[in-house]
């Protein structure tokens, strides 16, 4: 379905529930099995997917970055939680183990990007105790453990403002939420809204080429509201990602900005809905930064083309849609993400 984006004001009060503090940490961490249960088995959405679910599953392989595996063993354990088929939570099981220590050698962007999705599809599935057990020590040690760029998932999280750090967020937040740890999610949670823009927050990403930043002596992840350079409206730009193209220049260069943009906003996503799930007005903070972010794009391909989200970044608007109620360009059957897909099922 290609849906025709809706140019009016946004009401606060479709977003899902936010509320204004964190919650008890028993809510889901990405969907709970009763909203799953609720879900249509038909239709290109489920047919996807149901047919990804149906794959083989391979051995997974965190420190490859390209690697699948995390977003299949999700299909599997959404198809298990629908179907009560237990083929599929058996594979999901298996794979949660078999992806154990297989982060190592890799770099941080690697299992940032695949962590989450192990996480999830571990908790919508349920291990056994054991299994749990080895799991939660895991899961514990990819916080801290060394990658082979010289940074952890924390540091990635903490230092690079970037498609790097929203994907450590994602996975950090996903980790917090599964062990139960407050004090962890606290943190993710700073970190995030200093990336939004809240530098009282947190202010302690390592930035490079400041020519798309709005005040270049105070950085931020997302340009501010209202946030005008050289007569152009850059409310919303993503300036660490916009530099992959160039230094400012309007019109702006494509290059690699559009591709890694896109990437960025699949880790900021996937931490928002997280940390909005225990009880962060996550998709409120700065001003609705996110809603500007995808805005700041949208704007950018009615004018230029080739700015909207394509191939693996076609589930982001799925979700955005559906938490702020707009009507951003949207596909079905959407391709999964490099760390979150089947939103076109599950977010509709």
């Amino acid at each position: 379905m290609l849906a025709r984006h809706n140019l009016v004001g946004v009401a606060v009060a479709v977003l899902l529930g936010c509320g204004s503090g964190p919650s008890p940490a028993n809510a889901a961490i990405w969907i709970t099995r009763a909203e799953v249960r609720a879900l249509p088995m038909s239709g290109p959405a489920w047919q996807a997917v149901k047919k990804a679910a149906d794959r083989s599953a391979k051995r997974p392989k965190l420190r490859n970055k390209n690697d699948d595996s995390d977003v299949i063993t999700l299909a599997k354990a959404l198809v298990y939680v629908r179907t009560g088929i237990q083929q599929y939570r058996t594979e999901v099981r298996r794979s949660c183990l078999a992806a154990i220590d297989t982060e190592v050698g890799g770099t941080s962007l690697a299992l940032a990007r695949n962590l989450s999705g192990y996480v999830i599809a571990a908790e919508l599935v349920g291990l056994e105790p054991s299994e749990d057990a080895r799991f939660r020590g895991w899961l514990r040690r990819t916080l801290t453990r060394v990658c082979s760029d010289g940074r952890t998932l924390r540091s990635t999280h903490e230092g690079r403002p970037n498609n790097y750090g929203t994907h450590a967020g994602a996975s950090r937040a996903a980790v917090a939420v599964y062990l139960g740890d407050s004090k962890e999610l606290a943190r993710t949670a700073a970190v995030f809204r200093g990336w939004l823009g809240d530098r009282t927050a947190y202010a302690g990403f390592k930035y490079g080429d400041l020519s798309w930043q709005c005040d270049p002596a105070r950085p931020v992840g997302i340009n501010r509201r209202g946030c005008v350079k050289n007569g152009v409206l850059l409310d919303g730009a993503l300036p660490e990602e916009m530099r992959r193209g160039d230094s400012f220049e309007w019109p702006p260069d494509r290059g690699d900005a559009v591709n890694y943009s896109w990437e960025a906003i699949q880790g900021a996503l996937v931490q928002a809905e997280i940390l909005r799930r225990q009880g962060y007005d996550t998709w409120n903070w700065q001003n609705q930064a996110l809603r500007r972010m995808i805005q700041f794009l949208y704007n950018l391909h009615r004018q230029f083309g080739g700015w909207w989200a394509t191939g693996d970044d076609t589930w982001a608007p799925w979700l955005v849609n559906r938490v702020y109620g707009t009507q951003f360009p949207a596909t079905s059957p959407a391709r999964p993400g490099k760390n979150m897909g089947w939103t076109d099922w599950t977010h509709r």
